[in-house]
Protein backbone atom coordinates (compact mmCIF):
# COMPACT_ATOMS: atom_id res chain seq x y z
CA UNK A 1 0.00 0.00 0.00
CA UNK A 2 0.77 3.60 -0.97
CA UNK A 3 0.97 5.89 1.79
CA UNK A 4 2.99 8.72 0.67
CA UNK A 5 1.97 11.23 -2.34
CA UNK A 6 5.17 12.22 -4.87
CA UNK A 7 2.61 14.22 -7.18
CA UNK A 8 1.99 17.93 -6.96
CA UNK A 9 -1.26 18.41 -5.54
CA UNK A 10 -3.58 21.30 -5.91
CA UNK A 11 -7.05 21.98 -3.31
CA UNK A 12 -9.48 23.85 -4.42
CA UNK A 13 -13.06 24.99 -2.92
CA UNK A 14 -15.69 27.04 -3.98
CA UNK A 15 -18.33 27.06 -1.75
CA UNK A 16 -21.89 26.32 -2.94
CA UNK A 17 -25.61 27.75 -3.33
CA UNK A 18 -27.93 25.98 -0.54
CA UNK A 19 -31.24 25.20 0.02
CA UNK A 20 -32.52 24.22 3.20
CA UNK A 21 -32.74 20.53 4.42
CA UNK A 22 -35.65 18.17 3.33
CA UNK A 23 -35.84 16.00 6.08
CA UNK A 24 -34.08 15.39 9.48
CA UNK A 25 -32.25 12.30 10.62
CA UNK A 26 -34.70 9.60 11.85
CA UNK A 27 -33.85 7.45 15.04
CA UNK A 28 -31.65 7.48 17.97
CA UNK A 29 -30.50 4.44 20.24
CA UNK A 30 -29.60 1.25 17.58
CA UNK A 31 -27.47 1.11 14.73
CA UNK A 32 -29.14 1.72 11.64
CA UNK A 33 -29.17 3.86 8.48
CA UNK A 34 -30.30 7.28 8.99
CA UNK A 35 -30.46 9.17 6.23
CA UNK A 36 -30.90 13.08 5.48
CA UNK A 37 -32.10 13.98 1.92
CA UNK A 38 -30.60 17.59 1.52
CA UNK A 39 -31.32 19.64 -1.79
CA UNK A 40 -28.58 21.55 -3.61
CA UNK A 41 -28.43 24.25 -6.07
CA UNK A 42 -24.81 23.60 -6.83
CA UNK A 43 -21.70 21.08 -5.70
CA UNK A 44 -18.62 22.58 -5.02
CA UNK A 45 -14.92 20.46 -5.85
CA UNK A 46 -12.41 19.53 -3.35
CA UNK A 47 -9.69 18.58 -6.56
CA UNK A 48 -7.26 16.86 -5.50
CA UNK A 49 -4.12 16.84 -8.58
CA UNK A 50 -5.42 17.17 -12.29
CA UNK A 51 -9.15 16.85 -12.04
CA UNK A 52 -9.84 16.24 -15.69
CA UNK A 53 -7.99 13.02 -14.81
CA UNK A 54 -6.55 11.00 -17.50
CA UNK A 55 -2.83 10.44 -18.83
CA UNK A 56 -1.84 12.07 -22.50
CA UNK A 57 -2.43 9.12 -24.82
CA UNK A 58 -3.76 6.85 -27.12
CA UNK A 59 -5.93 4.99 -25.04
CA UNK A 60 -9.50 6.73 -24.15
CA UNK A 61 -10.44 6.83 -20.54
CA UNK A 62 -14.04 5.09 -19.12
CA UNK A 63 -15.63 5.82 -16.05
CA UNK A 64 -17.46 3.56 -14.38
CA UNK A 65 -20.36 4.38 -11.86
CA UNK A 66 -23.82 2.53 -10.45
CA UNK A 67 -25.37 6.44 -9.76
CA UNK A 68 -27.54 7.73 -11.59
CA UNK A 69 -26.65 11.42 -10.18
CA UNK A 70 -25.76 14.24 -12.10
CA UNK A 71 -22.46 15.11 -9.70
CA UNK A 72 -23.91 18.64 -10.03
CA UNK A 73 -26.92 20.66 -7.93
CA UNK A 74 -30.08 17.95 -7.21
CA UNK A 75 -30.85 16.37 -4.64
CA UNK A 76 -28.76 13.63 -2.47
CA UNK A 77 -29.06 11.46 0.50
CA UNK A 78 -26.84 12.09 3.21
CA UNK A 79 -25.71 8.90 4.98
CA UNK A 80 -26.23 10.56 8.81
CA UNK A 81 -25.47 7.05 10.74
CA UNK A 82 -21.84 6.68 8.89
CA UNK A 83 -19.11 6.75 11.46
CA UNK A 84 -15.62 7.02 11.77
CA UNK A 85 -13.80 4.31 10.58
CA UNK A 86 -16.21 3.11 7.77
CA UNK A 87 -15.91 3.03 4.03
CA UNK A 88 -18.17 3.58 1.32
CA UNK A 89 -17.09 1.62 -1.69
CA UNK A 90 -17.82 0.22 -4.89
CA UNK A 91 -16.53 -2.67 -7.20
CA UNK A 92 -16.44 -2.28 -10.83
CA UNK A 93 -16.13 -6.16 -13.18
CA UNK A 94 -14.57 -5.05 -16.71
CA UNK A 95 -12.78 -7.15 -19.34
CA UNK A 96 -9.63 -9.11 -19.00
CA UNK A 97 -8.04 -7.15 -21.80
CA UNK A 98 -8.35 -3.89 -19.75
CA UNK A 99 -5.98 -4.84 -17.35
CA UNK A 100 -3.93 -3.71 -16.14
CA UNK A 101 -5.46 -0.45 -15.65
CA UNK A 102 -4.71 3.15 -14.15
CA UNK A 103 -6.87 4.89 -12.25
CA UNK A 104 -7.38 8.08 -13.42
CA UNK A 105 -9.70 10.06 -11.34
CA UNK A 106 -11.98 9.22 -8.19
CA UNK A 107 -14.79 11.00 -7.32
CA UNK A 108 -17.46 10.83 -4.02
CA UNK A 109 -20.09 13.52 -3.22
CA UNK A 110 -19.94 14.13 0.50
CA UNK A 111 -23.13 16.37 1.80
CA UNK A 112 -23.88 18.45 5.29
CA UNK A 113 -27.38 19.22 6.07
CA UNK A 114 -28.62 22.11 8.26
CA UNK A 115 -25.18 22.09 9.95
CA UNK A 116 -24.50 25.02 12.46
CA UNK A 117 -20.81 25.30 12.39
CA UNK A 118 -17.79 24.87 9.96
CA UNK A 119 -17.00 20.70 9.65
CA UNK A 120 -13.45 19.76 9.12
CA UNK A 121 -13.53 15.92 8.09
CA UNK A 122 -10.43 13.40 7.43
CA UNK A 123 -10.84 11.21 4.74
CA UNK A 124 -8.68 8.78 2.70
CA UNK A 125 -9.42 6.71 -0.17
CA UNK A 126 -8.60 3.09 -0.94
CA UNK A 127 -7.91 1.43 -4.55
CA UNK A 128 -8.23 -2.51 -4.42
CA UNK A 129 -7.75 -5.24 -6.45
CA UNK A 130 -10.76 -7.46 -6.65
CA UNK A 131 -13.21 -6.80 -4.43
CA UNK A 132 -12.94 -4.82 -0.92
CA UNK A 133 -14.06 -7.75 0.87
CA UNK A 134 -11.64 -10.10 -0.57
CA UNK A 135 -8.73 -8.07 -2.57
CA UNK A 136 -5.59 -6.49 -2.04
CA UNK A 137 -5.46 -2.71 -1.10
CA UNK A 138 -3.41 -1.29 -3.92
CA UNK A 139 -3.16 2.24 -2.98
CA UNK A 140 -4.12 4.50 0.20
CA UNK A 141 -4.16 8.06 0.39
CA UNK A 142 -5.10 10.21 3.95
CA UNK A 143 -5.93 13.85 3.73
CA UNK A 144 -3.23 15.41 6.18
CA UNK A 145 -4.37 19.16 6.03
CA UNK A 146 -1.35 19.72 3.84
CA UNK A 147 -0.51 17.97 0.49
CA UNK A 148 -4.09 16.77 1.26
CA UNK A 149 -6.19 18.75 2.47
CA UNK A 150 -8.63 18.04 4.60
CA UNK A 151 -12.81 18.27 3.51
CA UNK A 152 -13.68 22.08 5.37
CA UNK A 153 -17.70 22.41 4.72
CA UNK A 154 -19.72 25.63 5.72
CA UNK A 155 -22.15 25.71 7.71
CA UNK A 156 -25.50 24.81 6.26
CA UNK A 157 -26.82 22.33 3.45
CA UNK A 158 -23.89 21.47 0.83
CA UNK A 159 -22.02 18.91 -1.09
CA UNK A 160 -18.91 18.95 -2.00
CA UNK A 161 -17.21 16.21 -4.57
CA UNK A 162 -13.74 14.71 -3.70
CA UNK A 163 -12.16 14.90 -7.10
CA UNK A 164 -8.83 12.82 -6.34
CA UNK A 165 -6.44 11.75 -9.09
CA UNK A 166 -2.31 11.49 -9.75
CA UNK A 167 -0.68 14.15 -11.34
CA UNK A 168 -0.53 12.68 -14.72
CA UNK A 169 3.86 13.44 -14.73
CA UNK A 170 4.15 12.02 -11.62
CA UNK A 171 5.61 8.40 -12.47
CA UNK A 172 4.11 6.20 -9.64
CA UNK A 173 0.48 6.20 -11.46
CA UNK A 174 -1.99 3.97 -9.64
CA UNK A 175 -1.88 0.60 -11.40
CA UNK A 176 -4.59 -2.17 -10.89
CA UNK A 177 -3.78 -5.88 -12.28
CA UNK A 178 -5.96 -8.18 -12.65
CA UNK A 179 -6.49 -10.69 -9.46
CA UNK A 180 -8.18 -13.22 -11.67
CA UNK A 181 -11.72 -11.84 -10.45
CA UNK A 182 -11.28 -8.92 -13.37
CA UNK A 183 -12.66 -6.75 -10.78
CA UNK A 184 -11.01 -3.03 -9.10
CA UNK A 185 -12.81 -1.66 -6.18
CA UNK A 186 -12.60 2.32 -4.88
CA UNK A 187 -13.43 3.48 -1.31
CA UNK A 188 -13.56 6.08 0.58
CA UNK A 189 -13.57 6.15 4.05
CA UNK A 190 -13.79 9.00 7.39
CA UNK A 191 -11.06 9.06 9.38
CA UNK A 192 -12.25 11.46 11.90
CA UNK A 193 -15.68 13.50 11.67
CA UNK A 194 -15.87 16.92 12.86
CA UNK A 195 -17.81 16.17 15.95
CA UNK A 196 -18.36 12.27 16.76
CA UNK A 197 -19.29 12.94 19.91
CA UNK A 198 -20.34 9.50 21.40
CA UNK A 199 -19.97 5.93 20.46
CA UNK A 200 -22.04 5.78 17.08
CA UNK A 201 -23.08 2.52 17.79
CA UNK A 202 -25.54 3.98 20.47
CA UNK A 203 -25.65 7.47 18.52
CA UNK A 204 -25.32 8.44 15.64
CA UNK A 205 -22.97 11.27 14.61
CA UNK A 206 -24.80 14.66 15.16
CA UNK A 207 -26.20 15.70 11.18
CA UNK A 208 -26.09 19.46 12.33
CA UNK A 209 -22.29 19.13 12.91
CA UNK A 210 -20.36 16.77 10.14
CA UNK A 211 -20.24 15.69 6.86
CA UNK A 212 -21.25 12.68 5.32
CA UNK A 213 -21.01 10.44 2.34
CA UNK A 214 -24.03 10.87 -0.26
CA UNK A 215 -26.45 7.93 -1.98
CA UNK A 216 -28.89 8.86 -4.80
CA UNK A 217 -32.31 9.57 -5.20
CA UNK A 218 -32.76 6.56 -7.90
CA UNK A 219 -33.15 4.04 -5.63
CA UNK A 220 -30.94 1.28 -4.82
CA UNK A 221 -30.09 -0.46 -8.45
CA UNK A 222 -26.42 -2.31 -7.78
CA UNK A 223 -26.81 -3.88 -4.33
CA UNK A 224 -24.08 -6.90 -5.19
CA UNK A 225 -21.37 -3.86 -5.85
CA UNK A 226 -22.12 -1.46 -3.74
CA UNK A 227 -20.23 -1.66 -0.40
CA UNK A 228 -20.00 -0.99 3.34
CA UNK A 229 -17.35 -1.44 5.95
CA UNK A 230 -19.03 -1.00 9.06
CA UNK A 231 -17.97 -0.87 12.52
CA UNK A 232 -18.96 -3.82 15.04
CA UNK A 233 -21.91 -2.85 16.91
CA UNK A 234 -22.39 -6.31 18.40
CA UNK A 235 -26.23 -7.11 18.60
CA UNK A 236 -26.98 -3.41 18.20
CA UNK A 237 -27.86 -3.63 14.92
CA UNK A 238 -26.02 -3.98 11.65
CA UNK A 239 -23.61 -6.69 11.30
CA UNK A 240 -20.19 -5.65 11.09
CA UNK A 241 -16.77 -5.74 8.46
CA UNK A 242 -17.61 -6.05 4.46
CA UNK A 243 -20.85 -6.49 3.43
CA UNK A 244 -22.74 -5.32 0.20
CA UNK A 245 -26.00 -3.45 0.14
CA UNK A 246 -27.93 -6.49 -0.72
CA UNK A 247 -26.55 -8.28 2.16
CA UNK A 248 -27.32 -6.06 4.77
CA UNK A 249 -30.90 -5.97 6.68
CA UNK A 250 -33.21 -3.23 5.60
CA UNK A 251 -32.87 -1.48 8.27
CA UNK A 252 -29.47 -0.95 7.70
CA UNK A 253 -29.57 -0.49 3.52
CA UNK A 254 -29.27 2.85 1.69
CA UNK A 255 -31.99 3.15 -0.19
CA UNK A 256 -30.34 4.10 -3.24
CA UNK A 257 -26.35 3.64 -4.88
CA UNK A 258 -23.12 5.80 -3.99
CA UNK A 259 -22.76 8.43 -5.26
CA UNK A 260 -19.38 7.35 -6.67
CA UNK A 261 -17.27 7.16 -9.80
CA UNK A 262 -14.06 6.98 -11.40
CA UNK A 263 -12.29 7.24 -13.94
CA UNK A 264 -9.73 5.33 -15.81
CA UNK A 265 -7.59 3.70 -18.96
CA UNK A 266 -6.72 0.69 -20.10
CA UNK A 267 -2.84 0.59 -20.12
CA UNK A 268 -1.49 -1.49 -22.62
CA UNK A 269 -4.16 0.43 -25.43
CA UNK A 270 -2.23 2.14 -27.44
CA UNK A 271 -1.22 3.68 -30.83
CA UNK A 272 1.90 2.97 -33.24
CA UNK A 273 4.60 5.14 -32.60
CA UNK A 274 8.09 5.27 -34.62
CA UNK A 275 9.98 2.75 -34.22
CA UNK A 276 13.92 3.37 -34.79
CA UNK A 277 15.24 0.02 -35.78
CA UNK A 278 19.20 -1.34 -35.66
CA UNK A 279 19.53 -0.47 -39.45
CA UNK A 280 18.27 2.95 -39.18
CA UNK A 281 15.33 2.98 -40.78
CA UNK A 282 11.93 4.06 -39.11
CA UNK A 283 8.82 2.20 -38.78
CA UNK A 284 5.30 3.18 -37.31
CA UNK A 285 4.85 -0.39 -34.72
CA UNK A 286 3.27 -0.17 -31.60
CA UNK A 287 5.60 0.10 -28.36
CA UNK A 288 5.78 -4.15 -27.94
CA UNK A 289 6.69 -4.48 -31.43
CA UNK A 290 9.32 -1.90 -31.42
CA UNK A 291 10.60 -3.97 -28.46
CA UNK A 292 10.19 -6.93 -30.11
CA UNK A 293 12.16 -5.58 -33.41
CA UNK A 294 15.17 -4.51 -31.20
CA UNK A 295 14.36 -1.20 -32.08
CA UNK A 296 13.82 1.92 -30.14
CA UNK A 297 10.55 3.54 -29.40
CA UNK A 298 9.90 7.46 -29.84
CA UNK A 299 6.65 6.65 -27.97
CA UNK A 300 2.73 6.90 -28.66
CA UNK A 301 1.79 8.98 -31.97
CA UNK A 302 5.15 9.59 -32.84
CA UNK A 303 5.93 9.72 -36.75
CA UNK A 304 8.76 9.15 -38.90
CA UNK A 305 9.12 12.23 -40.31
CA UNK A 306 12.38 14.54 -40.47
CA UNK A 307 15.03 13.55 -37.77
CA UNK A 308 12.68 10.76 -35.88
CA UNK A 309 16.04 8.51 -35.82
CA UNK A 310 18.65 10.71 -35.80
CA UNK A 311 19.30 9.77 -32.21
CA UNK A 312 20.39 6.09 -33.34
CA UNK A 313 22.65 7.29 -36.28
CA UNK A 314 26.09 8.60 -36.50
CA UNK A 315 28.38 9.87 -38.91
CA UNK A 316 30.56 7.21 -40.29
CA UNK A 317 33.89 7.76 -41.73
CA UNK A 318 35.84 5.43 -44.30
CA UNK A 319 39.65 6.31 -44.09
CA UNK A 320 40.31 4.84 -47.56
CA UNK A 321 38.32 7.36 -48.99
CA UNK A 322 37.72 10.31 -46.30
CA UNK A 323 34.28 9.66 -47.14
CA UNK A 324 30.82 9.80 -44.70
CA UNK A 325 27.59 8.42 -44.60
CA UNK A 326 25.48 8.37 -41.91
CA UNK A 327 24.79 4.89 -40.27
CA UNK A 328 23.80 3.09 -37.24
CA UNK A 329 26.91 2.66 -35.19
CA UNK A 330 26.92 -1.11 -35.58
CA UNK A 331 26.20 -0.88 -39.19
CA UNK A 332 29.44 1.39 -39.83
CA UNK A 333 32.07 -0.49 -37.53
CA UNK A 334 30.13 -4.05 -39.73
CA UNK A 335 31.57 -1.77 -43.02
CA UNK A 336 34.48 -0.96 -41.94
CA UNK A 337 34.52 2.68 -41.04
CA UNK A 338 34.96 4.79 -38.19
CA UNK A 339 32.13 6.02 -36.02
CA UNK A 340 31.61 9.36 -34.86
CA UNK A 341 28.77 10.38 -31.96
CA UNK A 342 25.62 9.15 -32.02
CA UNK A 343 23.06 11.81 -32.47
CA UNK A 344 24.65 13.71 -35.15
CA UNK A 345 24.79 13.39 -38.85
CA UNK A 346 27.46 13.41 -41.52
CA UNK A 347 26.88 17.28 -42.25
CA UNK A 348 28.81 19.83 -40.80
CA UNK A 349 31.23 16.58 -39.03
CA UNK A 350 35.17 16.31 -39.87
CA UNK A 351 36.03 12.78 -40.68
CA UNK A 352 39.53 13.04 -40.26
CA UNK A 353 40.46 16.19 -38.48
CA UNK A 354 44.49 17.40 -38.17
CA UNK A 355 45.67 20.67 -36.99
CA UNK A 356 48.21 22.56 -34.67
CA UNK A 357 48.69 21.03 -31.35
CA UNK A 358 49.87 23.16 -28.48
CA UNK A 359 52.49 21.03 -25.74
CA UNK A 360 52.57 21.37 -21.92
CA UNK A 361 55.94 23.26 -23.07
CA UNK A 362 54.52 26.02 -25.37
CA UNK A 363 56.33 24.26 -28.49
CA UNK A 364 53.63 23.49 -31.02
CA UNK A 365 53.41 20.82 -33.31
CA UNK A 366 51.43 20.01 -36.60
CA UNK A 367 49.61 18.83 -38.26
CA UNK A 368 48.44 16.21 -36.48
CA UNK A 369 44.88 14.38 -35.40
CA UNK A 370 43.40 15.13 -32.20
CA UNK A 371 44.08 11.62 -30.81
CA UNK A 372 48.14 12.09 -31.52
CA UNK A 373 47.70 15.29 -29.43
CA UNK A 374 46.48 14.09 -26.68
CA UNK A 375 48.78 11.39 -26.63
CA UNK A 376 51.22 14.13 -25.92
CA UNK A 377 49.23 15.97 -23.58
CA UNK A 378 48.64 18.74 -25.37
CA UNK A 379 45.79 20.20 -26.59
CA UNK A 380 44.19 20.50 -30.03
CA UNK A 381 43.65 23.84 -31.91
CA UNK A 382 40.62 22.83 -34.31
CA UNK A 383 40.84 21.18 -37.86
CA UNK A 384 43.24 22.75 -40.57
CA UNK A 385 44.94 24.82 -37.68
CA UNK A 386 48.55 25.85 -38.04
CA UNK A 387 51.35 26.55 -35.94
CA UNK A 388 52.40 29.90 -35.66
CA UNK A 389 54.48 32.40 -33.19
CA UNK A 390 51.12 33.43 -31.05
CA UNK A 391 49.67 29.67 -31.50
CA UNK A 392 50.60 28.28 -28.08
CA UNK A 393 50.28 30.33 -24.94
CA UNK A 394 53.92 30.29 -23.17
CA UNK A 395 53.74 28.33 -20.17
CA UNK A 396 54.56 29.86 -16.77
CA UNK A 397 56.15 28.61 -14.16
CA UNK A 398 58.04 29.41 -10.26
CA UNK A 399 60.76 31.82 -11.35
CA UNK A 400 63.15 31.98 -7.79
CA UNK A 401 64.63 35.35 -7.02
CA UNK A 402 67.96 35.55 -4.98
CA UNK A 403 66.01 36.93 -2.11
CA UNK A 404 63.83 34.17 -1.57
CA UNK A 405 60.71 35.43 -3.34
CA UNK A 406 58.82 33.34 -6.00
CA UNK A 407 56.48 34.44 -9.00
CA UNK A 408 55.33 32.58 -11.59
CA UNK A 409 56.01 33.71 -14.82
CA UNK A 410 57.42 32.59 -18.25
CA UNK A 411 60.97 31.33 -19.13
CA UNK A 412 61.67 34.42 -20.69
CA UNK A 413 60.24 36.49 -18.38
CA UNK A 414 62.19 35.18 -15.37
CA UNK A 415 65.45 35.38 -17.36
CA UNK A 416 65.01 38.92 -18.12
CA UNK A 417 63.78 39.45 -14.37
CA UNK A 418 67.22 37.65 -13.24
CA UNK A 419 65.13 34.75 -11.99
CA UNK A 420 65.64 30.97 -11.88
CA UNK A 421 62.71 29.48 -13.84
CA UNK A 422 62.05 25.92 -12.72
CA UNK A 423 59.86 24.75 -16.05
CA UNK A 424 56.41 24.46 -17.15
CA UNK A 425 53.81 23.71 -13.92
CA UNK A 426 55.77 24.28 -10.81
CA UNK A 427 54.88 27.11 -8.57
CA UNK A 428 55.23 29.44 -5.87
CA UNK A 429 53.20 26.65 -2.92
CA UNK A 430 54.75 26.64 0.22
CA UNK A 431 53.28 23.62 1.42
CA UNK A 432 56.01 22.98 4.61
CA UNK A 433 55.26 26.80 5.69
CA UNK A 434 59.28 27.70 5.98
CA UNK A 435 58.99 30.93 4.06
CA UNK A 436 60.04 29.44 0.75
CA UNK A 437 58.32 28.22 -1.92
CA UNK A 438 59.04 24.55 -2.14
CA UNK A 439 59.85 24.53 -5.88
CA UNK A 440 62.51 27.16 -5.05
CA UNK A 441 64.30 25.27 -2.19
CA UNK A 442 67.46 24.65 -2.58
CA UNK A 443 68.35 20.56 -3.03
CA UNK A 444 70.16 19.58 0.06
CA UNK A 445 70.98 15.66 0.39
CA UNK A 446 72.15 16.10 3.67
CA UNK A 447 68.54 17.40 4.30
CA UNK A 448 67.75 13.46 4.64
CA UNK A 449 63.77 13.92 5.65
CA UNK A 450 63.02 16.97 3.08
CA UNK A 451 62.31 19.65 6.23
CA UNK A 452 64.85 21.98 4.99
CA UNK A 453 67.07 21.81 8.00
CA UNK A 454 70.16 19.48 8.80
CA UNK A 455 69.61 18.26 12.41
CA UNK A 456 68.98 16.02 14.49
CA UNK A 457 66.01 14.21 13.27
CA UNK A 458 68.76 13.58 9.65
CA UNK A 459 71.42 12.05 12.03
CA UNK A 460 68.84 9.80 13.45
CA UNK A 461 67.65 8.38 9.78
CA UNK A 462 71.01 8.39 9.28
CA UNK A 463 72.30 6.48 12.04
CA UNK A 464 69.40 4.03 11.82
CA UNK A 465 70.21 3.05 7.91
CA UNK A 466 73.82 2.91 8.78
CA UNK A 467 75.13 0.07 6.49
CA UNK A 468 72.41 -0.19 4.35
CA UNK A 469 72.51 -0.25 0.47
CA UNK A 470 71.72 3.06 -1.12
CA UNK A 471 68.31 4.84 0.54
CA UNK A 472 67.66 8.55 0.92
CA UNK A 473 70.64 8.46 3.78
CA UNK A 474 72.94 7.76 0.97
CA UNK A 475 74.40 10.94 0.71
CA UNK A 476 77.31 10.85 -1.29
CA UNK A 477 75.33 8.23 -3.41
CA UNK A 478 78.53 5.69 -3.06
CA UNK A 479 75.81 2.80 -2.75
CA UNK A 480 76.35 2.60 1.01
CA UNK A 481 75.35 3.80 4.24
CA UNK A 482 78.81 4.94 6.22
CA UNK A 483 81.27 7.19 7.24
CA UNK A 484 81.29 8.87 4.42
CA UNK A 485 77.49 10.22 4.56
CA UNK A 486 78.40 11.21 8.27
CA UNK A 487 80.81 13.40 7.28
CA UNK A 488 78.52 15.39 4.67
CA UNK A 489 76.03 15.69 7.28
CA UNK A 490 78.17 17.39 9.62
CA UNK A 491 79.90 19.17 7.65
CA UNK A 492 75.70 20.47 6.45
CA UNK A 493 74.39 21.04 10.30
CA UNK A 494 72.17 23.18 10.43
Amino acid sequence: MRNDLRSVLLATLALSTTLPALAENQGRGGRRAEEDLVGMRDVSSLSIGSPDGGVAGACPPVTSTYTNASFEGGQYVAQGGFAEGEIAACSYTVNASDFPLRIDLCEMIFATSATTVTTTTKWSILVWEGTPATGNIVATYSSDGKLLPHLVMQPGTNGTNIQFSIDPGDPEQIIVQDNGSRTFSIGFRIDDHNNQTQNPCLVAPPSGSNAFPTTDVGGLQAPSTNWLYLLNCGSLGCPAGWKTFGQLPTFCRPSGDWVMRVTWTPVNCALPGACCLPNGTCQLLTAAGCQTAGGTFNGDGTDCTGDACAQNLCPCCFASTGGCITLPPASCIAAGGVAGPTGQTCTGYVCFPTGACCLPDGTCIGPVSPEQCAAQNGVFKGNNTTCGPSTCPQPVGAACFPTGFCLQLTQSQAISAGATWKGPGTDCTDANGNGLADDCEPSNPADINGDGTVNAADLSQLLGSWGAAGGAADINGDGTVDAADLSSLLANWG
